[in-house]
């Protein structure tokens, strides 16, 4: 069972199109989840402890954990909900870092 931060963070790869269908199996043990990606993944990264971000800051924290500027996201929690550094930006919305992925 997803609680409602594990089910935004899936959204959000959907929404950019980093994974497709995915499945959560019960073994009565421990749970798996099944993912079909939608190309290629290099790397997906959980940022711990969750760090607070200004929005003046966000640039610092992309530039650190992404390869390339155009290339990759930075995913926050905010008051607005979970989304990417991109959309944060726009929104002029800042919080705390909870991962990354390209």
């Amino acid at each position: 069972m997803f609680n409602l931060a594990q089910q935004q963070k899936t959204d959000r790869m959907m929404f950019l199109g980093y994974i497709g269908e995915f499945e959560e199996v019960d073994n009565h043990r421990s749970g798996k989840i099944v993912v079909q990606l939608n190309g290629r993944l290099n790397k997906c990264g959980v940022i711990s402890p969750r760090y607070n971000v200004r929005l003046a800051e966000l640039e610092k924290w992309v530039v650190k954990l992404l390869p390339a500027r155009q290339f990759g996201y930075v995913i926050l929690t905010t008051s607005a909900g979970i989304m990417d550094h991109e959309e944060a930006r726009r929104k002029h919305v800042a919080g705390k870092i909870i991962g990354f992925f390209y």
